[in-house]
This record gives C-alpha cells, structure tokens and sequence, in this order.
C-alpha cells in the first residue's frame, strides 16, 4: 500500500476520492511535467483569463480575483527566474501552477479551478501554443524563402541556367532562379497551410469543462475574447476530445519538411564532383574521421532524414486518435511530444538550409556548360518543325532520330542538323549557349523573360505573406 500524502511530495488533485496516495510506478509513467513545462506561459494566460471571467460572472469576488491574479504573476516570476519548485506530484504543468497559486493564494487560490477541467484546461493551453509558434514557424520559413528569392535574383542578373531534369536525366535548360523560384513556391503553399490550420485552431475551449459544461454562470464567449481567439468552443464533447489543430500542424510540418528534403537532395547532388554546380561555406559542411580530402553537405542529408522523423510522428498521431470514443481520454497526452519535436525539428532544418544556400555558392560556369548540348536543344528544334507547319508527332520522331543517329554513328548533333533537308543551317540558331533559355517565352516558363515576371510575383507573393504574419502577432 502506497504512504499517504506528504506536503513535500504534494497531493493529487483527485485525492478526495482515493483513500491512498498515487503509486510511484503511476506517476512515473503518466507524469508530462517532463515535457508539458514549456506550456507554463499558456497555462498562466488562460488561467488569468479563466479567473477574470469568474470574477465578471459573480463566482468570487474582486478581492480573490486580485489574490489569485497576484499569485499567478508571483508563480510566473518564479518560473521565469528558474526558480519554481516543481513537486514529486505535480504530474503535470498545470498541477504545479495551480498548487502553488493555492499555496500563494490561500482560499482564493483553491477557487481558481471553479467551472474549469484539466480537460479544457489543457486543450486551452495546446492551442495557445500553436496559434504562437505556428505564427513564428511561418516567420522562419518565409526567412528561407527571402534567401531563396534573394539567391534567385542574383543568378537571374548574371543569366544563369542550368539543365532541367526529368527522371533525373538532363532535359530541357531552365534558369537557375527558376528553379530557386520552384522550392520558393512550394515553400509559399506550406505558408498558407499553416495559416489555414491556424485560423482552425483558433477557437477557445475553455468552459467545455470536463465534457459537458457547468451548471456554474461561465462565460466562454468572454474568455475566448480576452485570449485573443476568433471564436469559442460550439459542443463541449468536440472542445476537449479535438486534436484535429495538432494533427493539421502535424501534417503541414511534416509535407513542409518533405519540401526540404527535396532541396536537400538537391543539394547533395549538385555539391558532388560529378555534378559541381554548388560549393558549400565551410561554416555550413562537416568533414571526414578518417578522410581528409572529404567536405560534406550533413545539414542537407539530415534535413532529408528528418523528413521521415516528422512523417512518423504524423502516422504515429493518427493511429493514437483512430480509435478514441469521445471525449477525452488519457491517451491525448501523446499530441504534445511529437507536435513539439516537430516544431523544433522543423525550426532548426528551416535556419540551417537557410544558412546554407545564404553562403553556398553557384557555380555558374560548370551550370551553362552542362546546359549547351545540342540534345538540351531537342525539343526547340522539334517545335520550330512545328512552327513551319509539321505535325508535332512528326517533328518529335524526326528530331528523336537525328539524336539517335548521333549518339549511335558518333556523329555530333548539329552536324546532322545542317544537312538534314526539313532543318537546315538556320537551325543551329537554336543550338547556341543560351539560345534556349532566352527564346522560351511561354508564361510560368523557365525562359529568360518569364522568369522576371515571376520574381516579380514571387517578390509580391513574400511581402504578402509577411505582411498577413506581422498583423496576426
């Protein structure tokens, strides 16, 4: 039988019911102070804001809601210092406050959870938090996306281009802030998903209670209101059993991630000798044990790792929920260590590629050189035969077969070109460096002109972006 409850250990906060204090096994394994602690500020402002409201509604009386108040500024003092108590039974970050603002506040103190659950209570502090770091996340990835747009302005100035590839086979050239430009805009949509899981997540639950309300006069709409959120709770049952916010967030980090990784593996290819189109900072590679010549792309490789670190916290969520009656049930207590892993994670992959690319630097030369191969220029000479009047299905089996004959007899392309009868010399304009990039005019393109266009749109698209982010601080 476990010792009963001692003032150095603390007491649970369902004690009234159980005649013997919590087993240690118990404890160790359903605490989440370990890790819930960084909610401490969420927890302070909603129980500020809880307090206020009991006061506006008659539950206590001006005098305690000043008692409590001073009390909650006392324990976020404490906190902030580092020098809080935390207690062997405060099982979690909201156990610990509320015992100390009881120990602070006296009678007062014990009213503080008058009409609240630790079931609301904790959704309310969840969803603080990822209206706030959500918010700061977009910051951070719109910070890489500046670097992306700043690094594509340069290459489109210096008119860069490089091979574009399909299955990983050289394909068509394309401008080097064009495909800047493509991580940019995927980059630009997980944006946007973030602010659209955030505007779901900005509802207040505070006064579902435990499931179902109170027969106390609680004024959710008022809470809500001083927390900042847009709207409060609609069902009680759905307000402490929804995860849904930790979920979306879950999945826009995770899809978020996986844009990285892409770029990562670009990275890593283009640093290789094979490749050569990019030479890492010192500052931003890592070398060898054992081999001295070795400089490596570690924040590209581990920022396309750690896209399956964050998918696995998504999958492992959703089967956490899949099979969860309403409403709320213990096992919740598994949203806060991968949404936060996430979020860190996600935090330091987006400064250090962004730390990455700031310093790397293009080699432009090695780029133009592996774009002005005559087989670069197939598909223009198939649609200048279409231009003439011939059906595109031809024009692709002709231009296919002078290329085949080529690389079959060793004969260099343009030398086939000029005497085939349908192409000509006039042909071989099409075949000069650069010549590609600068005749593709088609909008949205990788040419020369349209390229400008979008850094123009990209430019708007960022300050927007921005702008939205500074207003919802």
């Amino acid at each position: 039988m476990s010792e009963p409850s001692d003032p150095k250990r603390g007491q649970s906060l369902w004690q009234g019911r159980f005649g013997d204090a919590p087993a240690e096994e118990l404890l160790d394994f359903t605490e989440s102070l370990s890790f819930d602690r960084r909610l401490a500020a969420d927890d302070l402002a909603g129980s500020r804001a809880h307090v206020d409201m009991l006061a506006r509604v008659g539950l206590i009386t001006e005098e305690e809601r000043a008692v409590v108040a001073a009390a909650l500024a006392r324990v976020e003092a404490e906190i902030d210092a580092g020098t809080f108590t935390f207690l062997p039974l405060d099982e979690d970050i909201h156990t610990a406050v509320e015992r100390r603002v009881t120990e602070l506040a006296g009678p007062a103190g014990a009213k503080l959870h008058t009409g609240r659950s630790r079931n609301d209570q904790v959704a309310l502090d969840l969803r603080l938090y990822v209206r706030r770091e959500g918010r700061v996340m977009a910051g951070r990835l719109c910070d890489l996306m500046q670097v992306l747009l700043r690094r594509a302005a340069e290459a489109h100035a210096a008119d860069v281009y490089l091979p574009g590839y399909t299955h990983m086979q050289r394909a068509q050239p394309v401008m080097l802030a064009h495909h800047l430009l493509a991580h940019f805009w995927a980059l630009s949509r997980d944006v946007d998903r973030l602010a659209d899981a955030l505007d779901r997540a900005d509802v207040s639950p505070l006064g579902a209670g435990a499931l179902a309300g109170s027969t106390l006069p609680l004024d959710p709409g008022s809470v809500a209101a001083d927390l900042g959120f847009a709207r409060p709770f609609e069902n009680s049952l759905d307000a402490v059993s929804d995860r849904d916010f930790v979920a979306e967030l879950l999945f826009v980090c995770a899809l978020c991630q996986v844009h990285l990784s892409r770029l990562g593996e670009e990275v890593v290819l283009w640093a290789t000798e094979e490749f050569g189109f990019l030479k890492l900072a010192d500052a931003y590679s890592t070398g060898s044990s054992m081999l001295p010549q070795k400089k490596n792309p570690d924040i590209a490789e581990l920022v396309r790792g750690k896209a399956g670190r964050l998918i696995g916290h998504l999958t492992g969520f959703l089967a956490t929920l899949k099979g969860l009656p309403l409403s709320y049930n213990r096992d919740l207590q598994e949203d806060k260590e991968p949404l936060f892993d996430t979020l860190d994670t996600l935090a330091l992959a987006g400064t250090a590629m962004a730390g990455l690319l700031d310093t790397a630097t293009f080699d432009y030369e090695r780029m133009r050189a592996a774009a002005d191969t005559p087989s670069s220029a197939a598909a223009d000479l198939a649609e200048d035969l279409v231009r003439g009047g011939m059906p595109f299905r031809e024009a692709h089996a002709l231009i296919g077969k002078l290329v085949r004959e080529s690389v079959e007899r060793g004969i260099p392309l343009d030398e086939l070109i000029m005497t085939e009868p349908k192409l000509g010399p006039d042909a071989l304009a099409a075949l000069e460096p650069g010549a590609s990039v600068r005749r593709r005019t088609s909008p949205g393109g990788a040419g020369t002109a349209s390229v400008a266009a979008q850094m123009e749109a990209a430019r708007a698209r960022l300050a927007d972006q921005e702008g939205r982010l500074a207003k919802g601080a």
